[in-house]
């Protein structure tokens, strides 16, 4: 993610018929973990049967409500239809899911629109909400190790949200339609989840939109491929499949009005770019549809090869929402990008796309990487070396350099900083001193063991700063504590 300003169904519905003594008899049971039968049908009258109920969190120190514990999601299948003149969204959620204990009940991260009705396993379940999170309570209760699909229909008008910083995600209006936009918490907004990045999984995103008074049908573009798209007369429906796991905060769907533009990188990797026609590309730079290969070849050659099975962007034009985000396969930007905001998003897809913090305060593990993929591109083409844009953030001369002393890089004090400068331009700075430590031949290989060892994964700084020592062979303590710990500016840069 980056401020534009720096650079970055139909189902069953469960209802209260049954007996209100049954009702409550059969909370009473599930709640204290003991039922009639067990999961293979076989009689356990009488018997115990073990399980709680899953956390509502997983206890991030910034962000403690989100994600759930008790179950690890393999993969979402989510079906959505979409009416833009009234803003209506009717949805479908399939969750698969591994147990991860025995689990009387467990919760769901999801906001604002209206449950019609939850199944566990094709079965009714019991389902309750309280603020953002949704307990699901299945007819028995799930045990450790088993496999289950969740099912959620739900419907309204979703929510946009204002973030403590300022900034807003969710389901955001355009002036042609919408875009869902998730981080750090957004995504709850349209579909329901385990909504922390250490759960990653894999998606399925089936859209539904009208044709306009015109009969021309809305475009709708989401992460991973275009797999299927069907006309049925008044509608129009595309299935995008996105094999490779993905944190929830980075999967999006845009509906609007957009040139397509198709192609291939050097590798052989699809290329699908949406541009809005109302987006003018900035003077003195290529077409983004040109610029998106040939920073992914840069960038594969500096990193390692790249993590996903297609590559993109979506150009919208959206000028007030004020910044662009990492949306996995395709980042988000809200009007036409310079070429160093283009290579900041696209290196997310190495850093924070396919290699993810375990918690939110490694943030820098996204942006710093990010940040100094940019400072790489312009050293690399014709710009400042990543010295002289060093030296310039040290002394306060870049324009993005503001502020970047405020707090360490690994340690933002409050959820609404996780998005600060000190995370992006000194990580960044980090990550120079590092190469100036090892030397550039062991800090480039360090870069791709680290793309390479974490592919498809989640890390954290430790993790980095462990393969940093073991790769270089050398004690970079200092390093470390000077640049990305101690909270007080260095004396010597």
């Amino acid at each position: 993610m980056i401020h534009a300003t720096t650079g970055g169904a139909g189902g069953t519905t469960w209802s209260a018929r049954p007996a209100r003594a049954y009702a409550v008899l059969l909370s009473m049971v599930l709640m204290a973990g003991v039922g009639c039968t067990s999961d293979a049908g076989g009689s356990s009258a009488g018997r115990a049967e073990p399980g709680r109920a899953g956390a509502p969190g997983v206890g991030d120190a910034l962000f403690p409500s989100l994600g759930n514990g008790g179950y690890d999601v393999a993969h979402y299948d989510l079906t959505l239809a979409y009416t833009p003149e009234t803003n209506h969204l009717k949805g479908t959620t399939v969750i698969t899911a591994r147990a991860t204990q025995d689990l009387t009940r467990f919760n769901l991260d999801f906001t604002g629109l209206k449950v019609r009705g939850t199944a566990v396993d094709g079965a009714e379940a019991r389902f309750a909400r309280k603020k953002d999170e949704l307990t699901v309570t299945p007819v028995r209760p799930l045990r450790k190790g088993r496999t289950f699909k969740a099912t959620v229909e739900y419907d309204g008008t979703p929510r946009m949200i204002e973030d403590a910083d300022g900034a807003v995600e969710g389901w955001i209006e355009t002036d042609d339609g919408s875009t869902a936009l998730g981080e750090p918490a957004g995504s709850m907004a349209w579909f329901p989840g385990n909504h922390h990045p250490s759960d990653k999984a894999a998606y399925d995103i089936t859209v539904s939109v009208p044709k306009d008074e015109d009969g021309d049908p809305y475009d709708v573009v989401a992460n991973g491929e275009l797999k299927k798209e069907e006309d049925t007369g008044d509608r129009v429906v595309r299935h995008w499949h996105g094999k490779e796991p993905m944190a929830s905060y980075l999967a999006s769907v845009v509906v609007g009005y957009f040139d397509i533009h198709k192609g291939w990188t050097s590798d052989d990797l699809p290329v699908y770019v949406a541009v809005d026609p109302d987006e003018d590309e900035p003077a003195g730079s290529d077409d983004v549809q040109d610029l998106v290969p040939e920073i992914t070849d840069w960038a594969s050659e500096r990193f390692g090869p790249y993590p996903f099975s297609s590559v993109g962007a979506v150009v919208d034009h959206l000028p007030d929402l004020g910044y662009a985000l990492e949306t996995q396969t395709k980042p988000y930007f809200d009007s036409a990008p310079e070429d160093t905001l283009l290579v900041h998003e696209l290196a997310h897809q190495w850093f924070g796309n396919s290699v993810t913090p375990r918690q939110w305060k490694d943030m820098w593990l996204n942006e710093g990487f990010a940040t100094y993929a940019e400072w790489l591109w312009q050293e690399d083409h014709g710009g400042p070396t990543a010295r002289e844009t060093f030296d310039s953030f040290y002394e306060g001369r870049h324009r993005e350099s503001k502020h970047i002393w405020d707090f360490p890089p690994s340690d933002p004090p409050r959820s609404g900083q996780v998005s600060d400068p000190p995370v992006y331009g000194r990580g960044a700075m980090t990550l120079h001193k590092v190469r100036e430590e090892v030397g550039d031949e062991v800090f480039f290989d360090i870069l791709q063991k680290w793309t390479k060892k974490y592919r498809h994964k989640n890390a954290d700084t430790q993790d980095f700063i462990s393969l940093c020592e073991h790769m270089s062979g050398a004690d970079l303590s200092d390093v470390f504590k000077t640049w990305l710990f101690d909270k007080k500016k260095p004396s010597d840069p």
